[in-house]
C-alpha cells in the first residue's frame, strides 16, 4: 500500500457574499475521510459513501447554533445498508456504515453510488440542549448520491434553496486521496443574475480534485465566489471525533440488568464492547463487570 500524501488541513470556511444574498460554506476533509475509512475497514464504495455522509453532516452541523447537534441517517435498500452520522456545531463528526465490506463498481466522475445506497429515506434531526424537542425532517432518497438528496432535504424540510457538493477522489487502489465539499445557499433578495453566476461555478468546481492538486479550503471558497465579493470569513477546524470512553462503556453496560451482569461475571471471560461510531473496542474483565452489579 502506497503512503498517501498529506493535503490541506481539515477545516470549514464560511462567508456571506458582500451583498448579503448568498451563504457559501466549504470543507476540506481528507484526513477525516481517511480516518473513518481506516477505522471501519471500508471497501471503496463504502469509503465514498461514508466520507460523503460525514462531510454532509459537518456542513449541516456547522450551519447551526453553537451546541447544536445534527444526526443524519441514510437508510437505503442497497448493499451498504444504513449510514448514520452525528455532527456537532464545532466541526467534529462521527459515523458508520452498516455494511462496510459491501462494494459495487464505482464509475463516472461522481463514482455512481446510487446502486450501493438504493432507495429509501434520508432523515435529518437537529437538536440543542436548550430546545424542548428536536427538529426533524425526512425525504425519500431519489438520487442516491447523498449531495443531491441533502439539497432536496434542505429545500423541502427547511425551505433553504441550496447547492451541495460532496466530492471524494479515490486512488487506483481504492484509497481516499482527497475529500471536500461545499454548501451554497441563496438568501432572501438574491437576484437571478447572482444566482446564475453561482450555478455556473458549482457546476465546474470539484473540491476533491482541487484539494488533490494542492488547494485548501480558502481556495475552494474563492473558486465558488468567483468575482462576487465575499464578506468576513469564519473558520473552524473539522475532525473525526467520537466521545466514547471506558467510563461511558461502563455506564452503558450497567444498564444490562442484575441477572445478565451476574451471568457475564460468572462466565469468567472478558466482555468486549465495540463502539459502532468509531470502531474502538473496550474490554471489561469479570471483576470490572462484577462492580456494575447492583448490591453486589
Amino acid at each position: 500500500m502506497n503512503e498517501l500524501p498529506s493535503l490541506a488541513p481539515d477545516e470549514v470556511v464560511r462567508t456571506i457574499s458582500a451583498d448579503g444574498h448568498v451563504s457559501v460554506r466549504v470543507l476540506s476533509a481528507t484526513a477525516m475521510a481517511r480516518e473513518a475509512a481506516a477505522r471501519h475497514g471500508t471497501a471503496p464504495a463504502a469509503s465514498v459513501a461514508l466520507a460523503r455522509a460525514l462531510m454532509g453532516g459537518v456542513l449541516l452541523g456547522t450551519e447551526g447554533q453553537d451546541g447544536e447537534r445534527v444526526q443524519l441517517q441514510i437508510k437505503g435498500d442497497g448493499p451498504l445498508g444504513t449510514i448514520l452520522v452525528t455532527a456537532e456545531s464545532d466541526g467534529s463528526v462521527r459515523g458508520y456504515v452498516a455494511h462496510p465490506e459491501a462494494d459495487v463498481d464505482l464509475v463516472g466522475d461522481n463514482l455512481g453510488l446510487a446502486r450501493a445506497i438504493g432507495f429509501g429515506a434520508l432523515s435529518v434531526e437537529r437538536n440543542h440542549p436548550r430546545w424542548k424537542q428536536p427538529y426533524s425532517g425526512i425525504v425519500p432518497i431519489v438520487a442516491g448520491e447523498i449531495a443531491e438528496d441533502l439539497a432536496r432535504y434542505l429545500l423541502e424540510s427547511e425551505q433553504k434553496p441550496s447547492a451541495v457538493g460532496l466530492s471524494v477522489w479515490l486512488s487506483g487502489g481504492g484509497e481516499i486521496e482527497a475529500a471536500g465539499g461545499y454548501l451554497v445557499q441563496s438568501l432572501p433578495g438574491a437576484s437571478d443574475e447572482v444566482l446564475r453566476g453561482f450555478e455556473e461555478r458549482v457546476a465546474v468546481v470539484h473540491p476533491a480534485e482541487l484539494l488533490r492538486g494542492g488547494a485548501d479550503a480558502r481556495t475552494l471558497l474563492e473558486a465558488l465566489l468567483g468575482e462576487a465579493p465575499g464578506g468576513e470569513l469564519e473558520q473552524r477546524p473539522a475532525r473525526f471525533h467520537c466521545p466514547c470512553n471506558r467510563e461511558r462503556v461502563r455506564r452503558a453496560a450497567a444498564l444490562l440488568g442484575r441477572e445478565e451482569l451476574r451471568a457475564m461475571s460468572e462466565a469468567g471471560e472478558d466482555v468486549e464492547v465495540r463502539c459502532a461510531f468509531c470502531a474502538e473496542t473496550y474490554r471489561l474483565n469479570p471483576d470490572a463487570v462484577r462492580t456494575l452489579i447492583p448490591d453486589a
